[in-house]
């Protein structure tokens, strides 16, 4: 088995592999994996965090030893909790970073970084000052960063930054805590989860107090939130249809 760390920014993680392929997530800095697959130019990974695979450019991550790897598996993640920060890398070059990369492998990657982190599980009341910080952050399929990201990318950062794990789609995310039988037992922060006419769940956001919710649909967007779905006030219109709530922690 081979291993892998991410040096450079947010990598593309796409379902087959070649450039043009479906973009199904982002690897983002620091973030380590088992490379289960290795080609001439690609590599199938699964990520240590949630166990999502996908190929990655060869070019674009660092390889690493077991040993590194069973290392950083048993010490607690530390995430740059800043919006945009940099790495330094030993040419005294920088490199931009998103808020929930990974610092935990700066000494095995011999950077530097001087910004703020997270490294210990935050109080539940957090999750939304988390949430607030993609506010407007353009929708993106795959997406993770303030830069494009999409509902369960945003559910799943917000949720990792805060020391808590989620899954990467909405409909394992679903498979995750326990069901609430209405929305007034819901707490800020639980998850709202919104299916297709074919019962499939397609969809999650944060909750909010007095019956709000923060979603990514277009962005990073604040909606109000009753029996029925997700309503948007500028279009008067339901945009989702309500499957079920979960309260995770």
């Amino acid at each position: 088995m081979q291993y892998g760390i991410c040096n450079l920014s947010i990598v593309p993680l796409r379902l087959e592999p070649t450039d043009t392929c479906e973009l199904v997530s982002q690897v983002l800095y620091g973030d380590y994996f088992k490379v289960l697959e290795r080609r001439k130019k690609w590599s199938k990974i699964r990520l240590q965090f949630d166990g999502y695979e996908g190929w990655v450019d060869n070019k674009q991550y660092r390889e690493i030893s077991e040993i590194d790897y069973k290392s950083l598996c048993q010490k607690p993640d530390i995430y740059s909790s800043d919006l945009v920060e940099f790495i330094q890398d030993k040419k005294a070059e920088l490199l931009p970073i998103s808020i929930g990369s990974n610092v935990l492998g700066l000494s095995l990657l011999g950077h530097k970084h001087d910004g703020n982190v997270i490294k210990d599980i935050a109080p539940k009341e957090n999750l939304l000052n988390t949430a607030y910080l993609y506010l407007n952050a353009p929708y993106l399929w795959g997406g993770k960063t303030p830069f494009g990201i999409d509902c369960s990318g945003f559910s799943q950062m917000v949720y990792k930054i805060n020391g808590y794990k989620l899954f990467r789609d909405a409909s394992q995310q679903a498979t995750q805590g326990e069901v609430l039988s209405f929305i007034e037992e819901s707490e800020p922060g639980d998850l709202a989860f919104f299916d297709n006419a074919e019962g499939v769940i397609i969809h999650v956001g944060i909750i909010m107090k007095d019956n709000y919710i923060i979603h990514a649909h277009g962005k990073v967007r604040i909606d109000r939130l009753d029996h029925s779905g997700i309503y948007n006030t500028e279009t008067k219109k339901h945009t989702h249809k309500l499957r079920v709530i979960k309260k995770i922690i």
